[in-house]
């Protein structure tokens, strides 16, 4: 048995309490929140997939390949490269999320 404590709005408390006391299956509705988290994660993967391509186009290089070189200190700090770090952590981030959730 899971015991979370919540930190919740007084209106949306009562109306979580009013679907979690309807007699609605917990274990059907703690999966439809994790089933809409994965889905947001992979539309959020996917648009930084999309802003990824836009640097990696334009700078002839893999992310991965960049991000190598801008940790390391091969790369300076121009305002591009600091947004493409910042993506390609991102991206790191939620595919470490989605793989959980999956």
């Amino acid at each position: 048995m899971l015991d979370i404590k919540l930190s919740l709005q007084p209106d949306t408390e009562q109306k979580l309490k009013t679907i979690l006391s309807s007699g609605i299956d917990n274990e059907r509705f703690a999966q439809s929140v994790i089933n809409y988290q994965i889905q947001e994660l992979q539309r959020g993967i996917l648009n930084l997939r999309i802003e990824l391509d836009e640097f990696e186009k334009k700078y002839q290089m893999s992310s991965e390949l960049f991000y190598e070189q801008f940790f390391r200190g091969i790369l300076n700090d121009e305002a591009d490269f600091m947004v493409w770090s910042g993506l390609v952590e991102l991206m790191h981030r939620d595919q470490s999320q989605l793989q959980v959730l999956e």
